[in-house]
Parts: structure tokens; C-alpha cells; sequence
């Protein structure tokens, strides 16, 4: 696993750029930056660096394309400006690339593409071979087609799941911002001044409420999904970090170790099987746990008992993906319940050995084993 120290050491590096570098703020695209971009990549792929590029955009290039007045706020009217636009992000993309004589590949995803076993290894297969072939296979989510329970959702999310299919070292995401402050650069004042995080060793409640839940009108997240998509990404071994895509030559320097954005450090790396897991972002259902609870899950990796749980949301049959909650509301944890929702509202708070005697039957000791479930934080 790397830190920032020997980012250098990097073979395989994952970068995703958002809506907001690559377009103007009325939304039309950037060239001038993006061909900085291409530059900068082919660059680092002739030092012998395997490079994938995640991008946005697509839906943003469509409404200029239309002429529409406004991002759609339906999926048929997102999913038709994408089809527009994507085609033409491509084709501005291959052009660019070919000017410094690297081939790229379009490659749209869904999350079946990640979840299921036979998708995650075919994906894993032919993202491994493109870069074998010394080919930048760009990336984004099949808004065409996807429907709500087939997506990602956001593409720092996608760009994270990709960079653990591959076994990347490092995810760079790009954006409007210098990396994760301490606090609002918009709230400055003159005597209180936002402070740049320059490393996160621990994705902890603070770091997550620092990122609120800013979104940008020509993209689909803020800082947010970054920091959701740092929890994937450092949980599945990849040091990720964010960084202005405003700045030419912030990839190189970034790679280089120069101290720019915010770095989050890795976490010892994942199973296939469990990486699945916490690529699951449409779960089913949420359980609440007590803090002793927590602290057993979290920090003494037990399986989740009956004895520590205090509530449950949501509807979910035995076998589904459900979310973990601390009392904050915090998502500790994913894991594949061996209960559903009814019987584990009634369970809840009870001894192991009560749980037959209450829904007259115990198939398991645990609500969910340890060997099924996933930390998130």
C-alpha cells in the first residue's frame, strides 16, 4: 500500500475528472483544459504508468448539444442528453489522445457490471487486457440505460469501484477544489481562514460532516461523494486523493508526492467477495446498533448479535445487503443479514439463546457474521 511518500512507485493509477474542470460554468466544455488533461496522461503513459480515465460530463455536453436551458431533472430527459453527449466526449477525447498517439477505449458500466460475480470478473478481464494492450480505457456509467436499480450513481463512486476491480495503487480525483478544508472556503473571513486537510489517516464522523452535502448544478456530487468514494477506495487498498483539476500538471505532482490536495491513506485490502459488498449502494434495509455494540464491530471485527442492536429501518428479506448504523447515524458497516426486518425487530435486544423462543426458530447465532460483513469507516 502506498502513502505519499511513494506515490512514484504507482504502476496503476486511476483518475477521474469531474463535470466542473472540464466544462465552463455555463456549462460548455473546456477544451483548452482538457486537452491539458490528455497531455498530461498520455504523458504519464509513455513513463510506463497504466492509466485509467473516469469522466463526467457526458450529460452536460448533451444539454449544450439540445440547446436546453437547464440540466434535466427527469432520468428519460438525463439519459437522452447523455446519449447525445457522450458520443461527443468520446470522439473529442480519441481526437486528443491521438495527437499523442495513444489509443483509448470507451468502456460504460452499471452497477451490475461490479456487484455480481460473473460482471465484476469480466469487467476486472477486460479493463486488465486494455491496459495490457498499453490502451487508457475511459470510463463512465451507462446513464442510457441504467435505471434506478442499476446505478452507481455519482462517477467518484464509479471511479472508486474501478480503481478496486483493477487492483489500483492510486485514485486521483479531480475537481473544482483544492482537496477537503477543515472548513467552507466560502465562509472565509478575514480573520478566520479555511485550512487545506492535507492528509486523512481515518475516515471518522468529523471528516464526514465536513464534507456536508454540497452538490454543483453541472454535476451530481460534492465533496460528499468524494469522501464516500474515499471509504471504497481505502478500505480496497488504493491511496486516493483529491486535488484541483484547475492546476495542468497537478497528476504529475501528485504522483511526484508534492504535498497538493488531500491524500487518504489505505487500509489493508478486501476480498473480492467483500469489496462487493460495499459496492451494494442500493441496500435494503438499515440496522441500528448500540456503542458497545460499535465498538465490538468496528474495532474488535465481531459479527453483529441481537443483544446489540436497538432498531431497524427499512423492509429486507433474509439474505439482503443491509447498512450498519451507530446511534449518530453513522454507517459503520455492510453485511449480508441472516434475519429479515420482522424477525429482527423482535430479536432486537435480546440474548442469543432467547431468539427461538421468540420467533420460534434460530438459524444463526449471528444477525450477520463477521465473515459476511464489511467496515465502511
Amino acid at each position: 500500500m502506498l502513502i505519499r511518500e511513494n506515490l512514484a512507485n504507482a504502476k496503476r493509477i486511476v483518475v477521474k475528472v469531474g463535470t466542473s474542470t472540464l466544462t465552463y460554468t455555463d456549462g460548455k466544455l473546456n477544451i483548452e483544459r482538457i486537452e491539458k488533461l490528455v497531455q498530461e496522461l498520455a504523458d504519464i503513459a509513455k513513463d510506463g504508468k497504466e492509466i485509467i480515465l473516469v469522466t463526467s460530463g457526458a450529460v452536460s455536453v448533451g444539454v449544450e448539444k439540445l440547446g436546453l436551458k437547464e440540466r434535466p431533472k427527469t432520468i428519460p430527459e438525463k439519459q437522452a442528453a447523455a446519449a447525445v453527449g457522450q458520443g461527443i466526449l468520446m470522439h473529442i477525447y480519441e481526437k486528443l489522445f491521438d495527437e499523442y498517439e495513444q489509443i483509448v477505449a470507451q468502456v460504460l458500466l452499471t452497477k451490475a457490471d461490479s456487484v455480481s460475480s460473473k460482471g465484476y470478473i469480466n469487467s476486472r478481464n477486460a479493463l486488465l487486457t486494455l491496459l495490457n494492450q498499453k490502451v487508457i480505457p475511459i470510463i463512465n456509467e451507462n446513464d442510457v440505460i441504467s435505471i434506478d436499480e442499476l446505478k452507481i450513481g455519482d462517477n467518484d463512486t464509479l471511479s472508486a469501484i474501478v480503481a478496486s476491480i483493477v487492483d489500483a495503487q492510486v485514485l486521483v480525483i479531480l475537481t473544482d477544489v483544492q482537496g477537503l478544508y477543515d472548513k467552507n472556503p466560502a465562509d472565509d473571513t478575514e480573520f478566520d481562514k479555511a485550512t487545506l486537510i492535507s492528509k486523512v489517516d481515518d475516515i471518522t464522523l468529523d471528516i464526514e460532516m465536513l464534507a456536508g452535502s454540497n452538490r454543483d448544478t453541472r454535476g451530481t456530487g460534492g465533496m460528499y461523494t468524494k469522501i464516500q468514494a474515499a471509504k471504497i477506495a481505502v478500505n480496497s487498498g488504493v491511496t486516493m486523493v483529491i486535488a484541483s483539476g484547475g492546476n495542468p500538471g497537478n497528476i504529475k505532482e501528485v504522483l511526484l508526492g508534492k504535498e497538493i490536495g488531500t491524500v487518504f491513506a489505505p487500509k489493508k485490502n478486501l476480498t473480492d467477495r467483500k469489496k462487493r459488498l460495499i459496492y451494494e449502494s442500493k441496500t435494503e434495509g438499515k440496522i441500528i446498533v448500540d456503542k458497545g455494540c460499535e465498538k465490538a464491530i468496528v474495532h474488535s471485527g465481531s459479527s453483529l448479535l441481537a443483544k446489540g442492536i436497538t432498531g431497524v429501518e427499512g423492509a429486507f428479506e433474509q439474505g439482503d445487503v443491509i447498512k450498519i448504523i451507530s446511534q449518530e447515524g453513522r454507517e459503520l458497516a455492510r453485511g449480508i443479514c441472516n434475519y429479515n426486518s420482522d424477525d429482527v425487530d423482535r430479536i432486537k435486544g435480546v440474548h442469543t439463546d432467547e431468539i427461538a423462543n421468540i420467533i420460534g426458530t434460530k438459524q444463526y447465532n449471528e444477525v450477520i457474521h463477521r465473515d459476511n460483513l464489511v467496515l465502511i469507516v
